[in-house]
C-alpha cells in the first residue's frame, strides 16, 4: 500500500430547502359526471371535459344552430381558468354533490377534501356572492372561512387565498364591507359584467404572476362589458386627487382606453381587507418569505446552539434566504435583530442580573427569539400628475 501522509474522506451532506408553490388552484363546482368529493389533477380542458362532462350541451329547444345550453359549471370553470396567460401551476378538481348547472350550496365536504392539497387558491364554479352565499353557512361564506382556517391552523405551507365574484353587473360593495368573516385578506372578490366564471379566470391570472407582482391592469382572458364610472364608484369608492384610494375590498375588470389594443384587465389588486393586507401581492408575499425562512431554518433545530457561533450561523441562513429577494427587487431590505445574540456579544461583565437571566433562560428553554424587519417596496399604483403651462 502507498503511503498516505494526508488521508481524506468526503461525506456529502448538501441540503436544499423545500420549494413551496406559489400558483396551484382548486376548483369547487357541479358537474353531471365523476366522484363526489375526490380532488382530481387537471391538465387541461380537454381532461375536464372527459372526467366532469362537456361545459354545454346543443340545446334541442332552440331552432337555431349553434344555440347552447350549461351542461357542467365545473368544466365551464376549468375550461376559462385554462384559458389565463400566464396561467396557474397546477389544477385540481373537486366535484360535489348538487345539480350540475346550479350554484354550490354547500361545499362543506368539498372544501375538506382540499384541505391537504398544496393549493394556494381555491375557487367555486359559477357561484356568485349574494347574502344567502355570503352567510356563515353559504358557499362563500364556508369558503372564507375555509380559507382562514387552513391558512392560520393547517399544515406548513397551506397558506392559500379564496377567490369569489359578485353576480353580473353587481357593484354592491356591501356585500363585503362589514360582513365579518367576508372582510379578510385571504380572499379575492371580483365585480364583473360576463357571462364566464369570473372568479375562475381571476384566480388563474393571479396564479399566474409571482407572488410580489401587483395585480393592477394585468390581463384577464375573458369577456366583459366596461362599469360606469358611477359603477366603480360604488364599488371602490370615490378618489380624491393625490389621496390613496380606501377601497371596500372588491376588484373590477375594465378595459382601459389608454392601453393599445383594448382588453380586460383587473381594475385593482384588492385584497377582501382594505384596513388590513390591503393588497393581494402583499398577502402572497408574506406567505412565500415565510415559508422559505421556515423550510431554511428548519435543519437548525436540534443542531445549533444558543451560543454566538450557533446564533451567527442561524442569521447567516436567514440571510441566504432574504439577500436573493433583495437582489431580485423583491423586498426593498431588511434588518434581523437576536436580542440573545446582542447580550452574548456583550461584555459579561456589564450585563445587569436580569441580562444574565435572559440569557440563562434562553439556553435552558432551548427557545430563541428572532424579530426581522422587511422592507417590502410596493408597486405603483396611482399617479397624481400636476402639469403647469406658463
Amino acid at each position: 500500500m502507498a503511503v498516505r501522509y494526508v488521508n481524506v474522506r468526503s461525506n456529502v451532506d448538501m441540503f436544499s430547502p423545500v420549494v413551496r408553490a406559489t400558483g396551484n388552484i382548486a376548483v369547487i363546482g357541479t358537474a353531471p359526471s365523476g366522484t363526489d368529493d375526490q380532488p382530481v389533477a387537471v391538465a387541461d380542458p380537454g381532461a375536464a371535459t372527459k372526467l366532469f362532462g362537456p361545459a354545454t350541451v346543443p340545446d334541442p329547444t332552440q331552432t337555431q344552430p349553434n344555440r347552447v345550453k350549461l351542461n357542467s359549471l365545473l368544466t365551464a370553470a376549468l375550461t376559462t381558468l385554462f384559458g389565463q396567460s400566464p396561467g396557474p401551476g397546477q389544477v385540481w378538481a373537486v366535484k360535489a354533490a348538487g345539480d350540475a348547472v346550479k350554484p354550490l350550496s354547500d361545499p362543506g365536504a368539498a372544501l375538506a377534501a382540499v384541505e391537504e392539497l398544496d393549493v394556494q387558491f381555491v375557487v367555486i364554479a359559477g357561484t356568485p356572492l349574494d347574502d344567502a352565499s355570503g352567510a356563515d353557512n353559504g358557499a362563500i361564506g364556508k369558503l372564507a372561512q375555509h380559507v382562514t382556517r387552513v391558512s392560520d391552523t393547517g399544515g406548513e405551507g397551506k397558506e392559500r387565498m379564496g377567490v369569489a365574484m359578485l353576480a353580473k353587473g353587481v357593484s354592491d360593495a356591501t356585500l363585503v364591507t362589514g360582513k365579518g368573516k367576508l372582510v379578510s385578506d385571504r380572499m379575492v372578490y371580483v365585480a364583473h359584467k360576463s357571462d364566464d366564471d369570473a372568479a375562475a379566470a381571476v384566480a388563474g391570472t393571479i396564479a399566474g404572476y409571482p407572488p410580489h407582482i401587483s395585480m393592477l391592469l394585468k390581463q384577464v382572458a375573458i369577456t366583459s362589458a366596461p362599469f360606469s364610472a358611477t359603477e366603480i364608484d360604488a364599488i371602490n369608492s370615490s378618489e380624491e386627487f393625490g389621496n390613496p384610494p380606501k377601497g371596500n375590498g372588491i376588484n373590477w375588470l375594465v378595459d382601459p382606453v389608454l392601453i393599445p389594443g383594448g382588453g380586460v384587465y383587473l381594475g385593482e389588486g384588492y385584497t377582501g381587507n382594505p384596513g388590513g393586507m390591503k393588497f393581494i401581492d402583499v398577502r402572497r408575499t408574506v406567505d412565500d418569505i415565510s415559508f422559505r425562512l421556515k423550510a431554511r431554518l428548519i435543519r437548525a433545530i436540534g443542531t445549533l446552539r444558543i451560543s454566538r457561533t450557533g446564533l451567527r450561523a442561524l442569521v447567516a441562513q436567514m440571510e441566504a434566504v432574504l439577500d436573493p429577494a433583495v437582489r431580485d427587487e423583491v423586498i426593498d431590505g431588511y434588518a434581523i435583530d437576536i436580542p440573545v445574540l446582542a447580550l452574548l456579544d456583550a461584555d459579561p461583565a456589564a450585563l445587569t442580573d436580569a441580562q444574565l437571566q435572559a440569557i440563562q433562560n434562553a439556553q435552558a428553554d432551548r427557545v430563541t427569539q428572532i424579530l426581522v424587519s422587511i422592507d417590502y417596496a410596493g408597486a405603483i399604483h396611482r399617479i397624481a400628475l400636476t402639469l403647469n403651462f406658463v
